[in-house]
């Protein structure tokens, strides 16, 4: 995930991360310009096309589809961010449930070797599960066209959740945990795996297929006839604004795109890696 101060804003302009949609835009854009050139010298310097043209009305339809493709993106980037977001409060909670589980392990337990079991197998939860959630297969789990390897392998989550558990109810049944000390701990480990669920439904639920193509093909269609309309008013100057208009407009698309699996390998996405050490830490520092 890309750190930066939030106040410090006017720097942005001037500087281009390599997670910034312009560097992957640049050949569509320059294609884009090259478009917007010859249909600006077709309409101005081939027909001699004059403000009394029916052409210029063109520009009536782009005020139109213009209100149109603004409600697309907004509940398109607002439904990736709530993904984005959803991601990072699930992770926010397995911090914090591997703290109270290790909190409650340290002052029930009096046995070096099972504290030393726990202070290795928490962490290592959150370690695996940020590996399972990188794995391109995953995210695929749940499309009907597609054979995946993965299900001829064992949940390696759940394998660790279930070890959890194995070792909690082994010391229920050595006397070393009561009764109602085995309900509370149990709650600690389900709730990994109803995080581990969650996570996996944002991974491997995408956007619909439908919804995003119209979007894409939207964006791309309404770009290719601004030059027709707004041609004969600007002349050569419809390049920099048609291009500027498909970089705003394709930019938000890119940026959804990104953000709406949160836990891939791009710029943007949740740094589960190093949530996963942290937990580690704070587990060693309380048992």
């Amino acid at each position: 995930m890309v750190s930066y101060n939030t106040k410090d804003w006017f720097t942005f302009i001037f500087r281009f991360h390599k997670a910034d949609t312009f560097r992957t835009l640049m050949p569509l854009m320059l294609a884009i310009g090259i478009y917007s050139g010859i249909i600006g010298y077709l309409e101005v310097e081939y027909w001699k096309l004059t403000d009394k043209s029916y052409v210029k009305n063109i520009t009536l339809m782009h005020g139109m589809l213009g209100f149109v493709i603004s409600l697309l993106l907004v509940f398109r980037t607002n439904t990736a961010y709530d993904r984005w977001w959803e991601g990072r409060k699930m992770w926010g909670a397995l911090v914090n449930n591997s703290r109270n589980f290790a909190i409650k392990l340290s002052v029930v337990l009096k046995d070096e070797k099972d504290l030393t079991f726990f202070r290795k197998l928490i962490p290592s939860y959150a370690s695996i599960l940020n590996k399972h959630l990188k794995d391109e297969e995953t995210g695929k789990q749940l499309f009907d066209d597609v054979d995946l390897e993965i299900d001829h392998h064992k949940h390696k989550p759940n394998q660790v959740a279930k070890m959890l558990f194995q070792k909690i109810n082994d010391l229920y049944d050595s006397k070393k945990i009561t009764g109602d000390q085995l309900i509370i701990l149990n709650d600690e480990i389900k709730s990994f795996t109803d995080i581990c669920g969650a996570c996996e439904r944002i991974k491997n639920t995408p956007i619909p297929y439908s919804y995003s193509a119209f979007l894409k093909k939207f964006i791309f269609f309404y770009v290719l006839t601004l030059p027709f309309g707004y041609a004969i008013s600007l002349g050569y100057y419809v390049i920099p604004v048609v291009v500027f208009i498909f970089y705003v407009l394709s930019s938000l698309e890119l940026i959804a795109e990104e953000i709406e699996d949160p836990f891939g390998s791009d710029e943007n996405d949740l740094p589960t890696q190093k949530i996963a050490e942290n937990i580690k830490k704070h587990v060693e520092e309380l048992i």
